[in-house]
């Protein structure tokens, strides 16, 4: 697997010098389980193919590939034992507090990090686009700890 880190690494910087900025992502998952008479099997593939917006950067075009890649697994899963996949987000990413719901951020977590957008002088919508939701009210619990999170730690120590 870091293989093929390393090489989408090498080809992104290649396409960003290019100018070249949409990215398409394709992500695919295939299983094999026996089938109930012997010597046969069933077959579950699940394929997805979606672009990406411009501007991600290399860390959270990985974040996007792993989230995808994980939806598409989960589903072939699920599949396989019986069970519909009740923890879809409407935009097709898992994200589940281990019982199978959506634990979505509360009214008071938004609000905080809201709160510390605004006093840091950021920009929402580049914080939004670690994760694929299209607005603040569609984050997981933790999605939006981890962007709060993540500004607090970028911005201790400078005063604000």
């Amino acid at each position: 697997m870091g293989e093929v880190f390393y090489d989408f690494a090498r080809n992104f910087n290649y396409l960003k010098r290019k100018g070249i900025s949409m990215l398409k992502l394709n992500a695919s998952f295939s299983k094999k389980v026996p089938a109930e008479s012997d010597y046969s099997s069933k077959s579950y593939h699940a394929a997805l193919e979606l672009e990406l917006p411009d501007g991600l950067s290399e860390e959270q075009i990985r974040s996007r590939i792993h989230q995808t890649f994980t939806m598409v697994k989960d589903s072939v899963e699920s599949e396989i034992n019986g069970k519909p996949v009740n923890n879809q987000r409407p935009n097709g990413h898992a994200r589940n507090n281990g019982n199978g719901q959506i634990v979505m951020a509360s009214k008071r977590q938004v609000k905080y990090l809201l709160d510390l957008i605004e006093q840091h002088g950021l920009d929402i919508n580049a914080e939004l686009t670690r994760f694929p939701v299209n607005e603040v009210h569609e984050l997981t619990k933790e999605q939006c700890s981890l962007l709060i999170d993540g500004i607090r730690s970028r911005n201790s120590g400078n005063g604000k």
